[in-house]
């Protein structure tokens, strides 16, 4: 686990995002001194909003886990609010600077009447637009996980293995609100799919192995034909990777490290190649390192590469992999978040062509902070996997 002064750098960044965020939503939606009660109300509600969810993400990693449920599902409810509020204000903006345009032009009077109550229908609008586009976010991402299909066609796929079935799971994020009742369920899900093998794409767990081990137990319950593997995420690494990646091993899943193994027989055979998180190098004895992955494989087998972060696929492309698997994006999980994913990442969600190399990338099968999602629905990803002919 990391010590608690390394995460110093991330509070202050996001206590300055958040209050940024809360006074921003106060200035636009509850400042209005013609109506002293709800600017007060207003006020104290961005205040306090302002100061407990960062408390609330650290009590959500370190309070009994009866109460960091209670503590997450409140305090991540609201920062999923806060931040659909936050896109819904700035898409306003325009029509505020159009207005603001008219008067100055005085093309419409200036009349304080008027412009302070089309300042709180706007306001209203939003409000009532971002309790509504969240209450949909969260029945979206509480709702059962559905299975995505995707084809895909491999130049070197052995064609005697026919159509081969790969179910990824990624960015599951076993934690505060996600227990293992709920990935049980996606277990039975995923085995009634009958995979020839199942890939877990990283960021399985936001925990320790004693607070968490209980509840992702239920992985040992998966079923493929040629076994169950699985890449780190960065999130593991905020969770005790070591004691992590012997947990795994004790329950019967793989876990690839910058190596490659051979699935299948003789001719009807492909290498399956995983990598550590791209972000993994500050840990002593971690670091993506795609050579070492893929020293002695044998270049006319059919290569598939498990890697968390789709950037990963730059350097893979140029290596000979032929499909490449990942995650962490979540889609964005809050639309129009996946803009911005794009920018750091260059992928969002789904099928992408890099040079010769097919690039999957999975909206993730739970989610992390908010429990929304909006735009990005959560996936059990199945991977037909052919020839192509």
């Amino acid at each position: 686990m990391r010590p608690w002064y390394s995460l110093l750098p991330f509070l202050a960044f996001m206590i300055a995002v958040t209050g940024g965020l809360h006074y921003y939503l106060y200035a636009r939606l509850a400042r209005a001194p013609e109506l002293e009660a709800v600017q007060r109300i207003g006020s104290w509600v961005f205040l306090v909003g302002a100061i407990l969810t960062p408390l609330g993400v650290i009590g959500a990693r370190n309070l009994p886990r009866p109460l960091a449920t209670v503590v997450a599902a409140v305090v991540f409810s609201w920062m999923g609010l806060v931040i659909i509020a936050f896109f819904m204000t700035l898409a306003s903006e325009p029509i505020r600077a159009a207005l603001a345009l008219l008067k100055a032009s005085n093309v419409v009077p200036d009349d304080p009447e008027r412009r302070n109550f089309l300042a709180r229908a706007l306001a209203g609008i939003i409000g009532v637009g971002a309790v509504g586009v969240a209450g949909y976010g969260m029945a979206s991402a509480l709702a059962p996980v559905v299975v995505k299909p995707v084809r895909v066609a491999l130049k070197k796929f052995p064609a005697d293995l026919g159509t081969f079935r790969i179910v990824q799971l990624s960015d599951v994020h076993i934690g505060p609100t996600i227990d293992g009742q709920w990935l049980q369920k996606v277990v039975a899900r995923v085995n009634e799919l009958q995979p020839d093998l199942v890939a877990i794409t990283g960021d399985l767990v936001d925990g320790s192995v004693e607070e968490l081990g209980e509840h992702v137990a239920h992985l040992r319950e998966l079923r493929a034909k040629h076994g169950v593997f699985f890449v780190t995420g960065n999130h593991e690494y905020y969770s005790g990777v070591d004691a992590w990646l012997a947990e795994l091993k004790r329950l019967g899943v793989r876990v690839l490290r910058n190596e490659h193994v051979t699935i299948g027989e003789g001719e009807s055979s492909f290498h399956l190649a995983g990598v550590d998180d791209w972000r993994s190098r500050e840990f002593p004895g971690h670091g993506a390192d795609l050579t070492r992955a893929l020293d002695g494989r044998d270049p006319a087998r059919e290569l598939i590469l498990l890697a968390h972060q789709p950037k990963q696929a730059i350097e893979a492309a140029k290596s000979g992999v032929g499909l490449q698997l990942s995650g962490h994006t979540h889609g964005g999980q809050i639309f129009p978040w996946g803009f911005f994913v794009k920018l750091e990442q260059g992928f969002v969600a789904g099928l992408d062509r890099v040079g010769e190399m097919l690039l999957y990338t999975s909206c993730g099968t739970g989610y992390w902070g908010p429990p929304m999602r909006v735009g990005a629905p959560a996936e059990i990803t199945l991977i037909e996997v052919q020839r192509q002919a």
